[in-house]
């Protein structure tokens, strides 16, 4: 690692010095390498306005904030926890001479909420913020209000490598931009042809494994490779293994999130002498660490990533492929000490078809985290804080509703007294409301316990991760049954994080209580569940698909035979939230004795009437139920007359509107008033205010309650039906100025000039008279509606009544097209009478002998 005075960034301090120094709020952009993390921080210590105040600097990973507290202690001679300390979740070394505090994972947000000054704080730094991490955008918005309203004095500094510097300094009140121009070596970019791609991403881990042994023959020096996630690491690590000569004096070091500090530092770190290591890394390797002695770049081009669905409020990790940003950060890292090699696992051509950047969290995630945060600053509407992305209006209103149903806010988005001590525990609020209530029942330990699990990685590994049993897992935690496969540095974490909360849950509540009704052991886990879930409570619909419905209305599945699958009921932990029913990762089993027993608040009991098309009646029934689960239903001892009007309009909506007596006149009614409808929102309008009713096949069918169910009273047959006359019940749904302006400007009838009034087809695109052709002699001009302003298609007829001529011309037709029509018509019918001149003619409706002289 290159000194202080040799790093990139040093060119730029002064400008960025000076910049503090006169603005509150600063841009600094970066590239990778530049030494940015730990230099701009130690460079400000001796700044005049920082005072005894202390610089908090927000990391977005754990593992970022303990290498950057580490290389700045080290550059001052000093430990972790003197002049440089760090704090994140479930870890802290800091001491009363701490002066930069590094701090990860909502740390920064806890402290704004304890103290929204930050009074002992003189500048808050956003390192990486390119990265967009949720916390990072949900604290940039705190500290911009605190700014603003508490403390004028408070410095903000964001910085990143690839960032919309223009975006970010808007955002900041118009904040100057420090660029450094960094330093890197050139990097040699490889692509792989079209012919060596991957046919699916699950054959990714062989291909890396393939590419890093050609790359490691052909370069010297060490390799990093990216991964989406632990399961391919750990499958490129397996086939290295075999894959490599064990005397060849490599050594294989995964890198990601949940690893021990011992083995990150031990990938972070140069390779022994003589050696050559290969780091097999998520995503967190991208930018904000240092790994020595990098100069190859294998990039699968894959990343994974959570998506929130606000219309199933569920969560699915979805393997996706990174942005053009990301893969010039990870190729940069061959480039940080000398020149290097990046291999991309993808062709050339895939290379343009990138996404430019990778989409903030806060546009992907659950903000029910973050809407609990808000309501706990004081802020029910998002806008009134300072975002570069504004959430999503769907995700923030299932947020709330979510946090409402939990009791962690109320109808006002006010925070509870609940909502508080669900925020102390600095979780998710499910299973913060879980935790916090299984106090009723005296299982805090397995609480605390289930809450851990759920918040890191399964400790089931291999073929027992296809167990989705959860209450095996807890039983594994708690010691009371043996896993071979069990991830014991994991086992040790989830314990380590319960005990914490369990300490945590004791001084808000006091020790656990006793039980106020004993919960079967089996069913333990299911009702904890139940507490953070209760829209995944679950009921086997005993298919061959192994299928289940979620309270919520979801369908769910397990994808393969598990023990689980033969469970009456289940509450559901995790899905993948895909397909048509989303496929069960973690559940446990719950009895319906313990769901009656533990959420009496959820069951509701109704009468419902249905109609049963076998017996063709109505058939009505008392359901007890969970949401949309029928948890029994026993027939009802009466039916009430209202119940049995409502089944009527079901057997309706199974069979269709067509099934109703629709009369001639009822019929053309609604023609007429869809013409007019569709009419108003064509030139000229004639309506003026009136607004004619949706008489559509869809609009009525969801109107049926309004419209038709007043009339059915006393009816409890479909023969009934043919009593109803549709065409009063939908006249006396148009009040009187409707009625006059619909027989106005849309009549049912048009005179013609032989005395006949003729029914206008309403039915067709444009309004038909169909007429015969006699009896419009002498009608100069095409008859129209809509006050005169709206031709009528005319459909002249033969005496016979069949289609002669189809004009909304009449003028042209008479004067062009009508001989021709003529001499055929005289042909075929000799007895009516087809004069020369059509416009002077007397109309007539019968033949010549019967006509009356003029």
């Amino acid at each position: 690692m290159p000194a202080m005075s040799e790093l990139p960034i040093h060119a730029a301090l002064p400008d960025l010095l000076d910049a503090l120094r006169e603005h509150n709020n600063v841009v600094l952009q970066a590239p990778p390498g530049a030494g940015k993390t730990t230099a701009v921080p130690l460079a400000l210590l001796d700044c005049d306005w920082l005072g005894d105040r202390k610089i908090i600097m927000l990391e977005p990973r754990r593992l970022a904030a303990r290498s950057a507290a580490a290389r700045m202690a080290d550059l001052l001679g000093e430990s972790v926890g003197q002049t440089v300390g760090y704090q994140i979740r479930a870890e802290r070394k800091t001491s009363k001479d701490t002066r930069i505090l590094v701090v990860t994972e909502g740390i920064l947000t806890r402290l704004l909420q304890s103290d929204p000054e930050l009074a002992q704080t003189a500048l808050v730094i956003f390192d990486e913020f390119h990265e967009r991490n949720l916390q990072g955008d949900l604290s940039l918005a705190l500290c911009l209000q605190s700014q603003e309203y508490l403390r004028d004095d408070l410095k903000l500094l964001v910085m990143s490598a690839t960032l919309e510097t223009e975006a970010v300094a808007e955002v900041l009140g118009g904040a100057p931009v420090i660029r450094s121009e960094g330093r890197s070596f050139p990097v040699h970019i490889h692509y792989l042809a079209h012919q060596q791609l991957p046919a699916d991403k699950r054959h990714m881990p062989n291909v890396v494994a393939r590419q890093i042994g050609e790359w490691l023959e052909r370069e010297s020096g060490s390799l990093l490779a990216f991964l989406p996630g632990v399961g391919e690491i750990r499958k490129v690590e397996s086939l290295l293994h075999e894959q490599l000569d064990s005397q060849s004096g490599i050594t294989i070091a995964p890198l990601y999130g949940d690893l021990s500090k011992q083995q990150q530092d031990t990938a972070i770190a140069p390779a022994p002498k003589g050696q050559r290591k290969v780091v097999l890394a998520t995503n967190v390797a991208e930018t904000s660490l240092t790994i020595e002695g990098i100069r190859i770049v294998v990039d699968s081009g894959l990343m994974r990533e959570s998506r929130f669905d606000p219309n199933t409020g569920m969560n699915r990790l979805v393997t996706t492929g990174i942005s053009r940003a990301s893969a010039t950060q990870r190729s940069g890292r061959a480039g940080r000490l000398c020149e290097g090699v990046s291999v991309r696992l993808w062709s050339e051509s895939q290379q343009d078809s990138l996404a430019a950047k990778n989409t903030p969290e806060i546009l992907l995630s659950d903000l029910a985290p973050l809407m609990l945060e808000l309501a706990q600053w004081g802020v029910s509407e998002v806008d009134e804080l300072r975002w570069l992305d504004l959430p999503p209006p769907a995700a923030i209103s299932q947020a709330q509703g979510l946090l409402q149903q939990l009791g962690a806010i109320d109808s006002e988005f006010r925070i509870t007294q609940h909502g508080s001590a669900i925020l102390a525990l600095g979780t998710h609020p499910r299973l913060g409301h879980m935790m916090l209530k299984s106090t009723d029942w005296g299982l805090i330990e397995q609480a605390c316990l289930l809450a851990a699990q759920l918040s890191e990685r399964d400790i089931f590994r291999g073929e027992a991760r296809w167990n989705r049993n959860m209450q095996q897992r807890i039983d594994t935690l708690q010691g009371k049954a043996r896993a071979a496969s069990a991830d014991h540095g994991a086992i040790q974490r989830i314990r380590q994080q319960a005990k914490t909360w369990q300490r945590q849950l004791q001084n808000l509540v006091g020790t656990d209580a006793a039980p106020s009704e004993a919960i079967d052991s089996g069913d333990r886990v299911g009702v904890l569940l139940g507490l953070a879930y209760p829209d995944r409570i679950a009921k086997n619909r005993h298919d061959r698909e192994r299928r289940f419905l979620l309270s919520g209305g979801r369908g769910a599945h397990f994808s393969h035979d598990d023990e689980l699958a033969l469970a009456d009921y289940l509450v559901i932990a995790e899905l993948d939230g895909q397909g048509r029913d989303a496929r069960i990762q973690l559940a446990a089993e719950i009895s319906e004795r313990a769901l009656r027993q533990a959420f009496p608040e959820l069951i509701t009991e109704e009468t419902a009437v249905r109609w049963d098309e076998a017996s063709g009646r109505a058939v009505a029934s008392v359901r007890t139920s969970i949401g949309r689960i029928v948890l029994d239903e026993r027939p009802a001892p009466d039916i009430s007359p209202e119940l049995l009007s409502r089944a009527l309009l079901d057997a309706i909506r199974q069979k269709g509107l067509q099934i109703l007596p629709w009369s001639k006149e009822a019929t053309a009614l609604r023609a007429r008033v869809e013409f007019l409808r569709h009419m108003a929102d064509e030139p000229p309008n004639s309506l003026g205010d009136l607004e004619f009713p949706d008489w559509s096949d869809g609009a009525l069918t969801e109107t049926l309650e309004e419209w038709l169910l007043p009339h059915l009273t006393g009816m409890n047959k479909l023969e009934q039906l043919k009593q109803l006359d549709l065409f009063l019940i939908l006249k006396t749904g148009l009040d009187w100025p409707l009625q006059q302006k619909l027989d106005e400007l849309a009549p049912t009838h048009m005179s013609v000039p032989s005395g006949s009034r003729i029914a206008i087809d309403y039915s067709e695109e444009v309004p038909v008279l169909p007429v015969r052709l006699q009896e419009m002699f002498g009608q100069a001009q095409t008859p129209a509606i809509l006050k005169g302003q709206y031709p009528l298609m005319i459909h002249l007829l033969s005496p016979a009544r069949r289609p002669v001529q189809v004009t909304r011309d009449l003028a042209s037709f008479w004067a062009n097209t009508y001989h021709e029509v003529r001499k055929e018509l005289r042909i075929r019918y000799q007895k009516h009478y087809w004069p020369d001149d059509p416009v002077s003619a007397q109309a007539t409706a019968t033949t010549k002998k019967r006509m009356q002289p003029k």
